[in-house]
């Protein structure tokens, strides 16, 4: 999914001479950042073995070494632990079919025992929707089926959701600033697990189907999207400010609770509508939106039997 050459020079090419206090003279570099020779001799290991580092050819990097790479690269610890994964990975190591995602038991009582104004839901590590409270399937998934991510072959997936749907694109104000948090994590989550068969081809599927997924990912940033702001236009209650914030639990650290609170008094507002206005679970029977073939997350073995839904035939 990404090698570590092709981490490290995305990163060498982002820092500047100048930035680093190196002196260059005329107008005559033809790379827009450090070149090779330039960054291994501030990291103390010779020019030709960081070439064959950056070309792949060379067995093993220390920790020493990464972390001075790291230092002269100037990586927050997000990325000096992506660089640090990234060399970990066997030279030839094949992709593998993952375990299907289950939540955690403690993580869905967490989510039960939130109140109804509070919208919560689920991540599992590739971005799929595991399980998510009433209010959290109103405000960011009126369109989906609410029982979706009770079936492994039809959750709903995020990534999916951001690039590939016009409703969920829509719905998001800030939705530049969001994409570019959602590719920097599956990186992030690419260098974890590198093995996993079904993220290799959910980013192979977006980076053919999306322009702006395809941009954004060769950037080459990575970040661990923890908290940030969200800010909506909902079909049903309007505008809406929230923050989010993501919980892990440990017995699970794959999974996230991403809990979503609001940032002003007429936010609030529209959540307490919001809770008012979302059907019981029992009761709930959405519109299926045109757009829903591209949502699910591909490849995951069904465990139920129950109806097909709007996500589920996406598969």
């Amino acid at each position: 999914m990404e090698s570590l050459g092709a981490f490290l020079k995305s990163r060498r090419d982002r820092v500047t001479p100048e930035a680093i206090g190196l002196r260059t003279y005329g107008s005559g570099r033809r790379v827009p950042g450090l070149r090779r020779e330039e960054l291994a001799h501030l990291a103390g290991v010779s020019a030709g073995y960081y070439a064959r580092l950056e070309q792949g050819q060379a067995e093993t990097a220390s920790a020493q070494v990464l972390d001075a790479l790291a230092r002269v690269l100037e990586l927050d610890e997000v990325e000096r632990v992506h660089l640090h994964n990234l060399a970990r990975q066997p030279a030839r190591a094949g992709l593998a079919e993952p375990p299907v995602e289950q939540p955690h038991p403690r993580v869905l009582t967490l989510l039960a025992s939130l109140a109804e104004a509070t919208p919560a839901i689920v991540l599992g590590r590739r971005g799929d929707v595991l399980a998510w409270n009433r209010t959290g399937h109103a405000l960011l998934a009126e369109h989906i089926d609410f029982e979706a991510p009770t079936d492994p072959a039809g959750r709903p997936s995020i990534p999916r959701m951001f690039f590939l749907d016009p409703l969920s694109r829509d719905l998001h104000r800030n939705w530049e600033e969001l994409a570019q948090v959602h590719v920097a994590y599956l990186r992030l989550t690419a260098g974890r697990f590198p093995t996993d068969a079904h993220l290799a081809s959910l980013i192979g599927e977006l980076t053919m189907r999306s322009d702006r997924f395809a941009a954004m990912w060769a950037t080459g940033d990575v970040a661990d999207c923890t908290t940030g702001d969200m800010h909506l236009r909902h079909p049903t209650v309007g505008a809406v400010s929230i923050a989010y914030q993501v919980w892990l639990q440990p017995d699970s650290p794959d999974h996230r609770l991403e809990v979503y609170t609001p940032n002003d008094a007429a936010s609030a507002d529209a959540l307490h509508l919001l809770a008012q206005r979302a059907p019981v679970v029992g009761d709930f029977r959405p519109q299926r939106s045109k757009g829903l073939p591209v949502l699910a997350a591909a490849n995951e073995p069904s465990t139920t039997s129950r109806p097909t839904t709007a996500a589920s035939r996406s598969r």
